[in-house]
């Protein structure tokens, strides 16, 4: 759990490690389109979900097979770090999606397929 005062800065930080991620990985991985990051303070920093968003579930399917599949995890784990956030195993707290399947299965409301996820940890 983090201190109520300590969330705000601890946000802010989350965010920007994983927004220069981001930048490093749209040049690397074909179909890559955003990613976002989901907590629950209470339960930090095992409720962390960082999900990446592909373009289409078939970009998605490619970047799950092939060396991509390693760099979402490095380009992740270096972040979650930057951030301060210590965790044994950054790809416990990964999750990917497609923007297609978005579409598809919640009408492309982002926030409510996203808590429509199970919860992890």
């Amino acid at each position: 759990m983090i201190a109520k005062k300590a969330r705000g800065k601890m946000e802010r930080r989350l965010s920007a490690a994983l927004t220069h991620a981001c930048e490093q990985a749209k040049p690397q991985l074909p179909g890559f389109c955003w990613l976002t990051h989901e907590v629950d303070y209470q339960r930090f920093p095992e409720s962390l979900v960082v999900t990446w968003v592909f373009d289409t579930h078939v970009n998605l399917a490619q970047a799950l097979k092939g060396e991509a599949r390693h760099s979402i995890n490095d380009l992740t784990a270096e972040a979650l770090a930057d951030a301060g956030v210590d965790v044994s195993d950054a790809s416990r707290h990964l999750d990917v999606d497609s923007e297609e399947d978005c579409q598809r299965e919640h009408g492309g409301d982002w926030q409510r397929r996203l808590r429509s996820k199970p919860t992890r940890h």
